[in-house]
């Protein structure tokens, strides 16, 4: 090679590294590895060139490097909150797309913050980065899903949805644990990359860490896919059912006006007549499927009834129901509106309600009211949903389940409380008409993959406008269907008690993670924090 030609490459890559251009294509691999363009392998190295130009930059620069990743990718998967802001919010587009913007920039800074401390702990300590990177990430992924209510949407394990092997671990440590394993590829990657640098900047620099690293990362890689296949082809216990899900293709805009309140029901009558022909044990409609406020409007909850009594099966739907509330104050009761699930029997008797636990921030409350008086909600209803507090399951002659609506499915946390005493099947209903034809949907049901697999229930989820399938509960994916079609689907599911190390016993790898962290932490600013000889410096 020239000289002339080899003076042009470092030119460029100066210029590529001046610009922060490895931090953006790390971003941008991300982004991709997610639906709808779904490159889940690339997500194995999309952190690689991150973590190799973090070593060479001072902890403020790591950090805006860690900050410009974190919006390509975020906005990259989020982008779509702008069709309900938009279409359905009355937000001019622009404004639209920065409020998204604003959100992302919000995402972005646990990346950066876990990029401030990886490019100080990749430089003054031996630690390889397949396994700093890891516990640093993981360590805030777990913290972005609990902090200012959770946001765990764009969690890095999601990618993985479709690489059934790698996530069956997902029983035992979560979507977390997939996220970890994920990061560690790409920093045993990136070891690679550096090993020379290290070697030159520390003289007395141990290979010792690095060669144990990458030898407890190929046992940890062998021992997660031998029981993957493990788990993917291993007999269950458990009984069939049939169920029937009913989409009814709703238009958002149409969901709440008058003039059409008969015209829904009618869908929805008529296709569920269609699947009853089938006999299934249970016939599901999405969130907020009937389209008046149930037992509230006595002729239409009336009628209602008396329709479920000629399916001979179990009906479940979404409605907004209004409750008296106790307030311990002023000791008075007060009505409030939930969003919930609600069970007839085939005799038309309500054997089951849940109400939505976890709510969703603008859509469905307004946090901070007092000081956010000006924004409204997207959502209908008068004043804010009062969120729920039981986490009980329908028990039926066929199984029990629990029903997280909609954007619960995202909580892995919230998901496996339903099910700490046992359980058959997951119902999830939502409504995602807000999200037009965009990424949401298809990200949305992805979610709920690894609800199955973490719990080892299978999962059946209708959705308004779509994506309503079935999921088994190894996390296969057995049937969908398209998004806007007005349709109905039958499938027999076998239900499954399996009760699953993380049903039992949570987030304790995301605990170990965090100790972990703390640990490096403690160890690399142990001068600061507790006066060593090591100083933290620069």
């Amino acid at each position: 090679m020239s000289h002339e030609l080899i003076a042009i490459m470092n030119n460029l890559k100066a210029k590529f590294n001046r610009f922060y251009g490895p931090a953006f294509l790390a971003g941008l691999l991300l982004f991709l590895s997610f639906p709808k363009t779904d490159l889940y392998l690339l997500a194995w190295v999309a952190l690689t060139p991150l973590l190799v130009f973090l070593y060479d930059l001072r902890k403020k620069e790591a950090f805006k490097a860690g900050f410009l990743m974190g919006v390509v990718y975020f906005f990259g998967t989020t982008y779509w909150i702008y069709h309900a802001l938009h279409y359905y919010g009355s937000f001019p587009l622009l404004l639209s797309l920065f409020l998204v913007l604003l959100l992302s920039l919000y995402l972005s800074l646990y990346p950066a913050v876990f990029s401030y401390f990886y490019s100080s702990l990749i430089r003054k300590t031996n630690f390889p980065a397949l396994f700093i990177a890891p516990v640093l990430w993981t360590t805030l992924e777990f913290i972005r899903s609990y902090a200012l209510t959770g946001f765990p949407w764009s969690s890095l394990g999601y990618s993985q949805y479709k690489f059934l092997p790698a996530i069956q671990i997902a029983d035992i440590t979560g979507i977390y644990g997939v996220s970890f394993l994920v990061v560690a590829i790409s920093g045993a990657i990136a070891d690679m990359f550096l090993l020379k640098k290290r070697r030159l900047n520390k003289p007395l620099y141990s290979l010792l860490p690095t060669a144990t690293g990458f030898i407890s990362l190929l046992i940890t890689v062998i021992a997660v896919f031998s029981y993957g296949f493990y788990r993917l082809y291993s007999e269950r216990d458990g009984v069939q059912i049939r169920a029937a899900i009913i989409q009814g293709n709703i238009e958002q805009d149409r969901k709440w006006e008058p003039a059409f309140q008969n015209e829904i029901m009618e869908v929805y009558k008529e296709l569920s007549m269609a699947a009853a022909n089938k006999k299934p044990d249970i016939i599901i409609w999405p969130e907020t499927a009937v389209p008046f406020v149930f037992k509230r409007d006595k002729e239409r909850t009336d009628n209602l009834i008396s329709f479920q009594r000629e399916l001979n099966s179990y009906l479940l739907f979404g409605s907004i129901l209004v409750r008296e509330k106790e307030n311990a104050k002023e000791k008075t009761n007060k009505l409030v509106h939930t969003n919930s699930a609600v069970l007839l029997d085939k005799n038309g008797n309500v054997v089951y309600v849940y109400d939505k636990i976890h709510l969703v921030p603008f859509g469905e409350y307004v946090p901070l009211r007092w000081l956010l008086f000006f924004v409204d909600k997207l959502a209908f209803g008068a004043g804010d949903y009062t969120p729920g507090d039981s986490y009980a399951l329908a028990n039926t002659s066929f199984g029990s389940f629990g029903v997280p609506i909609c954007y619960e499915i995202i909580f892995p946390g919230l998901v496996r409380k339903f099910y700490l005493k046992g359980g058959d099947f997951i119902v999830t209903i939502t409504n995602d008409a807000w999200f037009g034809n965009t990424s949401g949907p298809y990200q949305h049901f992805n979610k709920a993959v690894f609800r199955a697999v973490e719990n080892r229930k299978p999962v059946i989820r209708a959705a308004n406008t779509g994506v309503s399938g079935f999921i088994d509960s190894r996390g296969r994916v057995v049937a969908t269907t398209g998004l806007f079609d007005r349709t109905f689907m039958v499938k027999d599911i076998y239900t499954d008690k399996t009760l699953s190390v993380y049903t039992k016993y949570g987030d304790i790898f995301s605990f170990l993670c965090i100790v972990c962290s703390l640990l490096l932490l403690i160890r690399r600013y142990n001068s600061f924090l507790f006066g060593g000889k090591h100083a933290a410096t620069e």
